[in-house]
């Protein structure tokens, strides 16, 4: 299979009164289907633009980014928006999970919006709850759980629509060291299952655990290492 992301010397530059800002710079690289990655680099380094662009939320300024095969770089809003939402599985450090849902619901909801039926978005839904460990929770709501177990619901949500890419930022970032563990241990059982997974972060040790780093610096990759 051919890559599931390509950046062809993409750049990001961003109008900051009279500053322009040169988020990235010509980047290019490849990520394969099944790559597990970790994006590093300090503050200002482009990660946060990357990521933006790698879930189809902005679009280069120059380059080409091509996503599963298709140039998304010049996409409409609506456009991006269905690809969006069909090819990518969002993880955040917040979990951004909806307080008056469910478990169950919280992980329907990208279902809904594709207006799947109802009795298998929640077949689909209840399947990943009891793959991520909570099957014994399907009616809790968000504030009834533990940091660890709302970023599970938060994992089971972003694989709803089975995305060619999941996307986790900065995952374990609210949690303690046991809960980041099991979320990190999670993210290796989907990667040997085949997944493809994007992780930033800021740990050397957890950007460790992913089978490739990938470095910037000054909106450029610094370093691309495999294990």
């Amino acid at each position: 299979m051919s890559a599931i992301v390509q950046f062809d010397k993409v750049a990001k530059t961003y109008q900051m009164g009279s500053v322009i800002v040169e988020a990235l710079r010509g980047v290019s690289m490849e990520i394969q289907p099944a790559d597990y990655v970790s994006i590093m680099g300090p503050s200002g380094c482009g990660k946060s633009t990357m990521l933006n662009l790698l879930g189809c939320l902005d679009r280069p300024s120059s380059g080409r980014f091509l996503l599963g095969g298709d140039d998304v770089s010049k996409l409409d809003d609506d456009a991006l928006s269905a690809i969006r939402g069909a090819r990518v599985g969002f993880i955040f450090q917040s979990y951004n999970l909806i307080q008056q849902l469910s478990v169950l619901e919280n992980i329907e909801v990208p279902l809904y919006y594709q207006n799947r039926p109802e009795q298998e978005s929640r077949a689909v839904a209840t399947e990943l709850a009891d793959r991520v460990g909570l099957s014994h929770r399907l009616d809790h709501k968000p504030f009834e759980l533990s940091g660890g177990q709302q970023q599970r619901v938060a994992i089971a949500r972003a694989l709803v629509n089975d995305p060619l890419v999941l996307l986790a930022d900065e995952p374990t970032g609210n949690l303690d060291s046991t809960a980041g563990a099991d979320i990190l241990k999670i993210f290796e059982d989907l990667h040997i299952l085949g997944k493809t997974i994007i992780m930033v972060t800021h740990d050397e040790a957890i950007s460790q655990r992913a089978t490739r780093s990938i470095r910037l610096r000054d909106g450029q990759i610094e370093s691309d290492v495999r294990r």
